[in-house]
């Protein structure tokens, strides 16, 4: 079974989405279910995670609606106020009813300064999460990294999962400190990561599958095949690629390895990750 293990939807606004400049043109319309679901079945997936874009419970709210809407949605992982005393454990309480509630992400790499997730009210809000079985996905740039690693060692039994591998600077070709970072950051049981995010990293225009091979070399180092999971980033990977042609970029690369660690990359740590259905 084949997982998406990052996607996202949107009805497309400049207020909530002032993000997409004019040199992204193509983020600049709706991006819902109906459109995503040909690209999973052509690409060979048989499901997906859908991934908070907006920092509004309303994001979480609707995301929820189209889980129970769309079977192929097998779990959201959704926006909470992670820094709110007062409005956090009746958010997680309202949320948590829904099955499809696999995790929660805050935009981390938005924020102002570089220690936020250090913030006594973050840490406060991270701390509640594994009473509801609740993952957290770590949104970062690289720079990041080190002040992940001081999160993810002050709770060693929450589950955290890096998004896109820490968007490195794959087009300039800097490896380090990113590299030295990830096996830190990796050597924590409880950090997953996901090997997405990383086409809109590179030359958008002018990129081919094994410019993305010295940086798998390292995520698949550092985390090995029962850590690691595969996701698109749509629809923000269109600003480089095609569904299918960014998706293909990881099977390429784990076309020689065993059955089993196929399987784990591309569909069952997902699964197991996020705790989703897998029937």
């Amino acid at each position: 079974m084949r997982i998406d293990a990052h996607q996202h939807f949107w009805f497309y606004n400049n207020t909530d989405y002032s993000w997409i400049d004019d040199g992204m043109m193509v983020l600049k319309r709706n991006y819902l279910p109906e459109d995503l679901q040909p690209e999973l079945t052509k690409a060979g997936f048989s499901g997906s995670v859908a991934v908070q874009a907006r920092q509004k419970t309303e994001e979480t709210r609707w995301l929820l609606r189209l889980a129970d809407q769309y079977s192929f949605i097998r779990g959201v992982v959704g926006w909470v106020d992670l820094c709110s005393e007062t409005e956090l454990k009746q958010q997680l309480d309202e949320f948590s009813k829904s099955k499809k509630l696999a995790g929660v992400r805050h935009v981390v790499h938005d924020e102002p300064e570089d220690d936020f997730m250090l913030h006594d009210d973050f840490l406060r809000g991270i701390s509640l999460l594994k009473d509801y079985d609740l993952t957290y996905d770590l949104l970062l740039f690289p720079k990041h990294l080190p002040v992940a690693q001081m999160l993810v060692s002050m709770f060693p039994e929450q589950k955290f999962v890096l998004d896109h591998i820490a968007k490195p600077p794959i087009k300039n070709n800097i490896i380090d400190p990113w590299k030295e970072d990830l096996f830190r950051l990796a050597e924590h049981k409880n950090v997953w990561c996901k090997l997405s995010g990383m086409v809109t990293e590179a030359d958008r225009r002018n990129q081919r599958p094994e410019d993305f091979y010295p940086w798998l070399d390292v995520a698949f180092e550092a985390f090995g095949t029962d850590k690691l999971m595969t996701g698109s980033d749509w629809p923000v990977c269109l600003l480089a690629a095609e569904y299918k042609d960014v998706t293909g970029i990881v099977q390429e690369y784990i076309k020689e390895m065993p059955a089993g660690a196929r399987e784990k990359i591309l569909g069952m740590n997902c699964i197991d990750f996020y705790g989703l259905d897998s029937g």
